[in-house]
This record gives C-alpha cells, structure tokens and sequence, in this order.
C-alpha cells in the first residue's frame, strides 16, 4: 500500500492546484448531470459513467502493469463498495437532479463529512467524536435544515423528495467512507480499489438500465448530452480517482478533506455560467453553515487562529508559584 506523508505540514503550490482541480472535477460531475438528464433516464446515466470510466481504469492499470485481484473476499468487498460508493449515491444525485438545480444538489453533497463523523462515532473504536465534531455535526446539519428551508413544512413534493435522495446518497458516501477503511487492512492498492469498485457496480446497475430504461426504446441523445456523458466518466470519475489518490499519497487525508469545502462552490458556479441557474439567498446560507460545520470538524482554521492570538501570561512568567 502507499503511505502517506505527514498531513500537518503546509501544502505545496502543486497541491493546492490539484485540490483545486478535484473540486472543479467533482464539482463537475454536478454539472454534466444536469446536462444529461435533459435527454437521458437515470439508470442509463449512471451506467454510462460508471462503465466508460471502469474502460479508463482499467486502461491505466495496464499501463501500471497492476491486475485486479481475483478472490471472491476482495470482489464482494468491491460489490458493497460499488453499491455504496457508486451505485446508490450515482442514481439518488442523478434522479435528485431532475428536480432541483445542480448547485443544490452539491451543497446537500456536502453533508457527507458530517454524516461520516456521527456514524464512524458509532461503527468505528478510533474515530470517537469530540467537541470540535459535535459542533460542527450541529451548525453543518443547521445548514442542511436552511438549505431545504420551508418547502419540508408544506405538502411533500417533488423537491423535497429530491433533497432527501441527495441527503441519501451523502449518508451512502459517508457509509462507504468507514466500509472502504477495510481495503487497506486487505492490502489493495487505492487504484485498485477504485477500478474494482466501478466494475462492480457496473455490473450492477447493467441489469437494472436493461429492465427500467430499455435504452434500444429511447431517441438518440444529441451532441450535448454524449458530452456529459464522457464528462462524467472521464472527468469526474475516472480523473477524479486519479487525482484523488495521488493528493492523498502526498498531501495526506486530512489535508486531501479540504476539497469539500471546494466542491459546491464548483457546482454552483458552473451551474450559473452555463446551465442558467440562479443562487438562492438560503442556498448560500445553507453552503456558509455547512462550510463553518466541516471548518469544525477539521479544526486547522480555529488552531491557525489561535496562533495569531495573544497568549495569557503565565504565573511562571511574570510571578506567583514558580516566579523569580
């Protein structure tokens, strides 16, 4: 497995370029959702980015010179996997999308870290929760209830609906996040688990797209959303997992989690440039708490603050017990 380097030193210029980057990536995905959902089903989207960018994988792999391990333990692992990581969360974001705008979509996204600490409190002995989470599980999830604002309080429709398919799929990815813990101790490499993943929940979803979709029944998609499509699979995924484990072999993971600060600003920005959507005033209320709530849970920004903060004489210092 590669290590990684220390996350408590500063980050490199080429780091913060490549973090940049990712949240632009993923942020990305967001956006080429609401490109191809104009013109395609669910299923058949979801299936599309999952398999071209399984192809790309593999590709890269190759290259590597490194094979798929073949025992059935690691290929159920990456069933689980792919249907947490990928699957679920793919589908639920898309469907999400045919309702609400892409800039929405990402900001519920965004509650994933906060769904992350509450169940690695629970599953997990090593990853207890502390003040610092606590409150920033409080004020991120305050963000969530601002950002669905008063349409939960009136007859439920299918916004709201929406909403809860993307706050599913966060708690999917947060799921995943404590399952894949497992693959280091079955010692698979990052790429590997990544393109088993993708593989896995390509062979899921296949027979799904082929009842539900019947995609032989559908008009051919245009120029536009072809383009989302291979966006998708090979931007926001398969690049996506590429720059991913390589920030996280040298920036760290602690450092690595700053991208989902990043993530919705990607999205909505885009979301505006091209697809017309607009900012709504509880949308950037509900991005400002959530990004207060992870700034809490990380801690980085209140410990930097601290040192710029005059520090209280101390009694060895200036008298009392231990003076001179």
């Amino acid at each position: 497995m590669p290590q990684t380097r220390p996350s408590n030193r500063p980050m490199t210029l080429s780091e913060w370029a490549m973090l940049l980057a990712l949240s632009v990536v993923w942020g990305g995905s967001f956006f080429f959702n609401g490109v191809a959902v104009r013109e395609l089903p669910v299923f058949t989207i979801v299936v599309a980015r999952v398999a071209l960018a399984a192809a790309i994988l593999l590709a890269i792999l190759r290259v590597r010179g490194e094979r798929l391990p073949s025992g059935w333990p690691v290929w159920r692992a990456f069933l689980v996997m792919g249907a947490l990581n990928n699957a679920i969360p793919f589908s639920l974001i898309v469907w999400g999308q045919q309702h609400i705008a892409s800039g929405v979509a990402s900001i519920l996204n965004a509650s994933t870290p906060l769904f992350t600490v509450v169940l690695a409190h629970v599953l997990t002995s090593d990853e207890r929760m502390n003040a610092g989470k606590l409150t920033g599980v409080a004020v991120g999830l305050a963000g969530v209830a601002v950002m669905i604002g008063g349409d939960a309080v009136r007859a439920l429709g299918a916004d709201v609906a929406a909403q809860l398919a993307c706050l599913a799929a966060a708690l999917a990815y947060a799921l995943s996040n404590i399952y894949g813990r497992r693959f280091r101790a079955m010692e698979v490499a990052p790429m590997t688990v990544a393109t088993g993943q993708v593989i896995a929940s390509s062979a899921l979803l296949l027979p799904l797209m082929l009842a539900v979709d019947r995609p032989w029944t559908l008009a051919a998609p245009g120029m536009a959303a072809l383009g989302a499509l291979v966006g998708l699979a090979a931007v926001s995924t398969a690049l996506a997992y590429v720059l991913f484990f390589r920030l996280l072999s040298t920036a760290g993971a602690t450092n690595l989690a700053l991208v989902a600060f990043l993530v919705p600003v990607s999205a909505i920005l885009l979301g505006i440039l091209f697809l017309g959507e607009v900012a709504m005033p509880k949308h950037v209320a509900g991005m400002a708490l959530i990004g207060l709530g992870l700034a809490a849970i990380d801690g980085r920004p209140w410990r930097a603050l601290r040192r710029y903060l005059p520090k209280p004489a101390g009694p060895g210092r200036w008298g009392g017990a231990g003076g001179k």
